[in-house]
């Protein structure tokens, strides 16, 4: 029986809080039972296992990012969309990189839902569609956009940039310039 105040919803929010504050991958339903109050077998009413509460916060994330891109993007095409969109991916990863952990988990046809996922895709996409790139192209870009942002993103939050003078916001800069630039010259195949 489930106990009473504790729903999927809570449990999922409480988990990404959580991930924020300890990391994604320190966080225990063990933990959660506690901040609950409850014992974690409690927590299995709710959720099947710990994946299937990671794959939820991952979901969660990817729709928060979603929301984010979407605002920063509404609107806009090309690098007018590009700067917004990177910089609202890039403040999120900041802000809660527990979140930001979980949405680099590998969700699968068997995962609960990938609309968020798709939607997160779909919204780097659109950002393309200044740039005019047809298929394949346009799938090589968003990987070549998804790894250069999640790269940059990752070693900023891990410090390694904190050893040069040059500010880590420069040479973001200076990175969305060399994105605009490689996306507006793209080599024929």
């Amino acid at each position: 029986m489930a106990r009473a105040g504790v729903t999927v919803e809570r449990l999922v929010r409480a988990a990404a809080e959580l991930a924020d504050e300890v990391g994604f991958h320190n966080v225990t339903v063990s933990a959660l039972a506690r901040g609950f109050g409850v014992k974690p077998a409690a927590l299995y009413a709710h959720v099947k296992d710990l994946q299937e509460l990671r794959v939820r916060v991952a979901e969660l994330a990817l729709g928060e990012m979603a929301d984010r891109a979407a605002a920063a993007l509404a609107g806009r095409s090309g690098k007018d969309a590009l700067i917004p969109f990177a910089d609202a991916y890039r403040d999120y990863a900041k802000e809660h990189p527990g979140r930001y952990a979980a949405t680099q988990i590998e969700l699968d046809s068997e995962s609960l839902d990938l609309d968020a996922g798709r939607r997160h895709s779909d919204l780097t996409r659109a950002i393309l569609r200044g740039y005019d790139l047809a298929e394949p192209d346009q799938t090589d870009a968003v990987r070549m956009l998804h790894s250069t942002l999640h790269g940059y993103v990752t070693l900023e939050t891990a410090g390694g940039f904190r050893r040069h003078s040059r500010a880590a916001d420069a040479s973001w800069s200076r990175t969305l310039d060399a994105l605009d630039s490689v996306l507006r010259n793209w080599p024929p195949a």
